[in-house]
This record gives C-alpha cells, sequence and structure tokens, in this order.
C-alpha cells in the first residue's frame, strides 16, 4: 500500500516525513523535489512515476501533501486517503499552511500514527480520533472516558460523541442533483441519468434519532409498511396536502449510505433511520435514468443559404413548473472555426460571440417556468477548401448549464422525524429546512445540421 507519507514547502523543504515501509528511503523524498517541485516545466498530473516509485499529490496554499509507493496500488484510493487526512489535520488546527505544520509537527505524527499502519489507512474520521488526541498528545483518561473512547472507536455510533448541546436544535437537508441529457438532432433523449446526493447539516443535541422518508419505488414495490401507526399516519396526511401533482414514486438505480445509516431497517421499513454525526455529513448518494423531469428543452435550427453563410435560431423553452424560476443559465453555442462576424439578436438576456472558444454564450439571470425565448445569429464565414470543410464536417453539441430549485428525479422528503428520549426535547422542537436543488452536469443537444 502507501509506502510513506510526506509534506514539503513551496521551496522543497521537508515539514513531515514518515514512511511506513522499508522500500521508501531518503533518495524518494529528494527525487520528488527535484522531479516534481523544482521542474521548470508545468507539472499537469497529480501523479508522478520516478525511477519505480509513483507519488501522489496535492496542494493546500503553499504545501504539497505527497503520497509515494512502489506498489501498484489504487489511485483513488490514495487520493481519498489524502483528503482524509487533509480534513482531519484542518479540523485540529484549521487550514494547511506551512507555519500551522511547523507549529503541530508532533500531533501530526501522533496523527499519522494513528490513521495509517504499515501503509492502509486506519481511522479518518476526526470526531473519533478528537476523544483521544487532542493538541497536547495522548492525555490521561479516567475510567469513564475509556469507556467511552472503547463505545465509539468499537461500537455502532463512533461517528458522534456524547455531551453534545446546542441551545437551539437545527436540522439542515439538502437535496442535489446533477442532471445529465444527450438530446439527439430530432428532439429524442439518446441518454439521461441524474445522480443526487443527500447533504444534512444537524446541530442536535444528546444523542438523537432520525427517521428521513422518501418516495423510494425500490422499497414501495416490495410493498413494505411503516413500522409505527405515527409513521403511516404521517404519510397520509402528506399525500392529502400534494394531491395528485408529485410522482407517487422514483425508481432509483442504485444508491449508498451514510455509515451511520442503519442498512437492516432500510429494507424493512420505508424510512432511513440514523443516529446524525454532528455537523455537515453526506447521508446518501442516489443515481436514477428512469422519468426524469427535463427541466429545459433546446431547439436548434441551422440554415446555411451559401457557403460563407449561417444562420442559427435557438428556441429554448423552460418545462417545470410556472411559479418556480431557474437561476444561472447559460447556452453554449458553438460556431465554424472559419466565423469572421456575428450578429446577434436576443428576445431576453445577453449574448456574446467568444473567438477563442469559436462559440456564442448566451446568459440569462433568471427564467419562469413554461416559459420560451430565442436567440438568432446571422454568422458570416471565411471561404474555405472542400477538404477542410470535411475535416470539421462534425458539429459540437450545444451545451447548457443552470440551476432549478427542485428535483429533477422527481425524489420527494416524506418526512425527517427526530427523536431524542434522554433529553427534554420533542420533534416539534427542533427546526427544519429542507432545499431541493438541480444543476447541470453534462446537459447537451444535437445540432440539426452539420457545417
Amino acid at each position: 500500500m502507501i509506502g510513506g507519507v510526506f509534506i514539503y514547502n513551496h521551496k522543497g523543504e521537508v515539514l513531515i516525513s514518515r514512511v511506513f515501509r522499508d522500500t521508501i528511503t531518503r533518495t524518494a523524498v529528494d527525487a520528488f523535489r527535484v522531479s516534481v517541485i523544482h521542474a521548470r516545466h508545468t507539472v499537469r498530473s497529480p501523479i508522478s512515476n520516478i525511477a519505480r516509485t509513483s507519488y501522489f499529490h496535492t496542494r493546500r496554499s503553499n504545501v504539497w501533501i505527497v503520497a509515494a509507493t512502489r506498489q501498484n496500488v489504487n489511485a483513488a484510493l490514495v487520493f481519498e486517503f489524502l483528503t482524509k487526512m487533509i480534513g482531519v489535520l484542518e479540523s485540529y488546527f484549521g487550514s494547511i499552511t506551512e507555519e500551522n505544520i511547523k507549529n503541530n509537527f508532533v500531533l501530526i505524527y501522533e496523527l499519522l500514527d494513528e490513521i495509517v499502519d504499515y501503509g492502509y489507512p486506519q481511522k479518518t474520521d476526526s470526531g473519533v480520533l478528537k476523544t483521544y488526541i487532542t493538541q497536547q498528545g495522548i492525555r490521561a483518561q479516567s475510567t469513564e472516558e475509556q469507556k467511552q473512547i472503547t463505545n465509539q472507536v468499537t461500537g455502532q455510533i463512533s461517528w458522534r460523541r456524547e455531551g453534545i448541546k446546542y441551545r437551539k436544535n437545527e436540522l439542515y437537508l439538502d437535496v442535489l442533483e446533477s442532471v445529465n441529457l444527450l438530446m439527439s438532432q430530432q428532439g429524442e433523449a439518446l441518454s439521461s441519468h441524474v445522480s443526487g446526493h443527500v447533504v444534512m447539516k444537524s446541530y442536535l443535541s444528546g444523542m438523537p434519532e432520525c427517521k428521513f422518508g422518501m418516495n423510494d419505488k425500490l422499497v414501495v414495490d416490495k410493498q413494505a409498511k411503516p413500522s409505527t401507526p405515527e409513521a403511516a399516519s404521517l404519510e397520509q396526511q402528506i399525500a392529502k396536502r400534494s394531491g395528485n401533482s408529485g410522482r407517487s414514486s422514483i425508481a432509483i438505480d442504485d444508491c449508498t449510505f451514510h455509515q451511520c445509516v442503519k442498512l437492516s431497517k432500510f429494507e424493512s421499513e420505508r424510512s432511513i433511520s440514523f443516529i446524525p454525526p454532528d455537523g455537515e455529513y453526506e447521508l446518501m448518494k442516489y443515481r436514477t435514468t428512469k422519468d426524469i423531469t427535463l427541466p429545459f428543452r433546446v431547439i436548434p435550427l441551422v440554415r446555411e443559404p451559401s457557403r460563407t453563410q449561417m444562420e442559427i435560431k435557438i428556441v429554448l423553452k423552460s418545462l417545470f413548473k410556472a411559479q418556480l424560476s431557474a437561476q444561472k443559465i447559460e447556452v453554449r453555442i458553438p460556431v465554424p472555426p472559419n466565423t469572421s462576424g456575428v450578429r446577434i439578436n436576443t428576445l431576453r438576456g445577453k449574448a456574446k460571440h467568444k473567438t477563442g472558444e469559436n462559440a456564442i454564450v448566451w446568459r440569462l439571470r433568471n427564467m419562469q417556468g413554461m416559459r420560451e425565448t430565442q436567440l438568432t445569429a446571422n454568422i458570416e464565414l471565411l471561404p474555405i477548401t472542400e477538404t477542410t470543410r470535411q475535416k470539421q464536417s462534425s458539429k459540437p453539441p450545444i451545451s447548457m448549464n443552470f440551476e432549478v430549485p427542485f428535483a429533477c428525479s422527481g425524489l420527494k422528503v416524506r418526512y425527517l422525524k427526530v427523536f431524542e428520549p434522554k433529553l427534554n426535547y420533542s420533534d416539534h422542537d427542533v427546526i427544519k429546512w429542507v432545499r431541493y436543488i438541480s444543476k447541470s452536469g453534462l446537459y447537451e443537444t444535437r445540432a440539426q445540421s452539420n457545417y
């Protein structure tokens, strides 16, 4: 696995050097400094192979964090470890700077000994590490504290420490989705999928248990029933309020959960039960390919009256509810490389021809649902040979960026309940916020004509 972890400053001086395997020597440390940090050319790749040694590096301000190995390891796993390690360091002393590294080098060595064992990553949860590693090092623990550490390291709730108190209990839930689409020339969706994340911020006292329910078809198809009458009545109330405007369920192709989720209850109940970590965390990730609500439709019309002229008309339609408004809209329309002049006319927004990018960029600050607008462009082309014309015969697709305040997959939060029997507060005392945001991923439409 990982042979060693090194931290350099911008001059190439080694601030931290921790070797886990004998295959990594002092020569390997010097090789990275000479070949990468002091290299005259720009280093673009985060992975460097020097003398049979692989170096995986990332930078924070003026500090280089490097993992070295001589084995054929999973690169994604190494970068995930470096990201986790940086997160642990930042949780202890803030930003990663040369001064902070020097002031906390003893602490960093202690943390590296805990999170890596013979090159294999171990505990990378800052909440667990903070229970027995402090700024001053390992401190003497009382009998009760030792029992608490043992339960948090080996038990089921290692991600949350006891004794957390807040004056105001708050819970924030964000459903963040990325919409990807490839539309054909005839207006048919060739491929489309949504990648979603459910991100939560919990500021709750004690050791509460949360139940999160959504319209997941994977659970509905199995005819699973709510575990309690309270959950059943709550779903009926939500169904009456929503009416028939929304979809009853969505088909999730695959999903992954945070370690706090009780997977044994996920199959048997129509809710996700968990004891939340403190602060911000990603509760689940999911992906769906069926019944996606496409926020926008781009209809391109391209006409070439002659070899030196081209006319482009772009019709943009918003397909979501009229009371909603999309933000940060951008349509990128490619033009031929031999374009000499462009005249643009838009009904809404601002459009500009960017010569260096061979594209017309059309930006709209916002757009209400169930609306339609358009752009027309008259393009003058320089004469080119037939050979050059054939080389650039394929036209790049029209791409789009946007942000809309709803979940394009159709995912809905049915309920979000909080239970804390030990402390004197109930679910009604918790302030809850739920937000839906869908952003464009690779949202492309093929044009109806070639150059």
